[in-house]
């Protein structure tokens, strides 16, 4: 019964948007960039700024990284925010809770203009440290996300200082409040951050550029089918620049800040798309997949494209086998990010529309509702209902359902053979399915996440969704 509480508690704070957008908790982030290392990092902050009204934004600095290191380029931060400004009370129009420009120009700041650990230590604070520290202090019980799409030492240098002028006591406090998710490895300070507070929350796939590490990170996945990561399955066309001069650039001011993509699209996104609030997304477990990907926590073992060898435990690169476009399974961790880019790239999008059309001539993402707990418990060989009923669409479009088994995401385990979907589920494309739980062939009892994806018929068709997790129990 303590793991049903728990799953329970979880799932009601996943679920949150389903008692109403407004009042679903934002998550607090403070972003780490070395925008104008290329243009993925400013393509990265369009997008992010699309959906500014589901964080707390509490601070866009601008660092180094091994691909700059010598300077920070704040201004073009500020640019990318003015023109979110001019299209800031259309968005409004949409979905509520999206900050002033002003309030987001009065949180940029920058790192020091060195490369990653020469800028740590004594004398090496700055304005963005400083605010990581402020924010990270504050009187609010949420934690502090550190999406860092650069090189670190920012974050290095305000946990170097807290561990120098704090008791172990308060440093604990400290370090339990951030979440980090690194884009790899861009300065030496990663490997130092994650040994030396071995109690960090902290998302990577670990090592630099130099020795190979772009190419088997789970980030790839956002786009990487030609160019680090190169894999098959993914469909292309979706991240490629025709696609996004048509979508994104083309449509009003913060659309045309999205400059051409040269190497990958937004590698930096994934750090942050984890975070929307979309009703899949489960932000303090990794392991359960979201459009972030999927991370495993474990100590990884030496690559070759490591810095030095990982010391503890983190969270890091696990496979998911989905079918791809071409109609062959693919199995690898940048399949965990890829199987949903159809949902997000729709979804930026949308969002895109909404900065430039009035409410009535864009599209707006449904509204899953499970007729039922999130949360239930079964036994092998028992059958589980599951409903949809109520769901429904802002714009009055019609509706397509989808149940399936997110198998990598829980812990029950079964032999059985069949590729990606072991456990077949009934009506699996109708508001009401069902499905048998397996008596033969299991290797573990233990947790079944079914994910509802509820997608409307508007232009471009938006997906949300709704989490079941079925607790199989002797």
């Amino acid at each position: 019964m303590k793991l049903y509480r728990c799953l329970a508690l979880a799932l009601a704070c996943l679920l949150a948007p389903d008692v109403g957008f407004a009042a679903a908790e934002k998550v607090r982030v403070l972003v780490l960039t070395d925008i104008e290392n290329e243009p993925d990092d400013a393509q990265s902050l369009v997008r992010f700024l699309t959906y500014a009204n589901h964080f707390d934004i509490e601070g866009l600095v601008a660092t180094t990284s091994i691909h700059q290191q010598k300077r920070t380029a704040a201004a073009r931060i500020r640019l990318i925010v003015e023109a979110y400004g001019k299209v800031r009370d259309n968005l409004e129009q949409h979905e509520p809770g999206y900050p002033s420009a002003e309030n987001l120009l009065a949180v940029v700041r920058e790192g020091r203009a060195d490369y990653g650990m020469h800028a740590v230590g004594e004398g090496m604070d700055s304005s963005g440290s400083d605010l990581l520290i402020q924010a990270a202090d504050r009187d609010d019980p949420r934690p502090l996300w550190v999406p860092v799409w650069g090189g670190p030492n920012v974050l290095a240098q305000a946990l170097w200082k807290v561990r120098a002028t704090r008791t172990p006591e308060a440093l604990a406090k400290f370090v339990g409040k951030l979440r980090v998710y690194t884009i790899s490895d861009q300065d030496d300070s990663g490997p130092w951050i994650r040994k030396t507070f071995p109690s960090l929350f902290y998302i990577a796939s670990p090592g630099i550029h130099a020795g190979g590490a772009y190419h088997f990170a789970t980030w790839s996945g956002i786009s990487g089918d030609k160019f680090h990561a190169r894999f098959t399955g993914a469909d292309f066309s979706l991240v490629d620049n025709p696609w996004l001069d048509t979508h994104i650039r083309r449509k009003g001011p913060l659309g045309a800040q999205h400059p051409h993509t040269e190497f990958l699209m937004e590698g930096d996104t994934p750090s942050f798309l984890g975070l929307v609030r979309n009703g899949l997304n489960a932000p303090e477990h990794p392991d359960w997949g979201g459009w972030g990907g999927r991370y495993e926590f474990y100590t990884p073992r030496t690559q070759r494209w490591f810095q030095e060898p990982e010391t503890r435990p983190l969270w890091t690169d696990a496979d998911d086998e989905v079918r791809g476009v071409d109609g062959n399974w693919h199995t690898s961790n940048h399949a965990t990010l890829w199987r949903w880019r159809s949902a997000f790239q729709n979804d930026f999008a949308a969002r895109i529309d909404w900065t430039i059309k009035p409410y009535a001539e864009a599209n707006h993402p449904p509204v899953p509702k499970l007729g039922h707990a999130a949360a239930l418990t079964a036994k092998p060989g028992q059958r589980v209902d599951l409903s949809a009923e109520g769901s429904s669409d802002p714009d009055g479009h019609a509706l397509s359902y989808e149940w399936f088994y997110y198998g990598e995401a829980g812990t029950f385990t079964t032999s059985n053979a069949r590729t990606g979907q072991p456990v077949a589920i009934q009506n699996f494309d109708q508001p009401k399915a069902w499905f048998t739980v397996p008596t033969s062939r299991v290797l573990r009892l233990g947790t079944m996440h079914i994910i509802l994806a509820v997608t409307d018929h508007g232009t471009p068709r938006l997906t949300r969704y709704q989490r079941v997790i079925v607790n199989v129990v002797p």
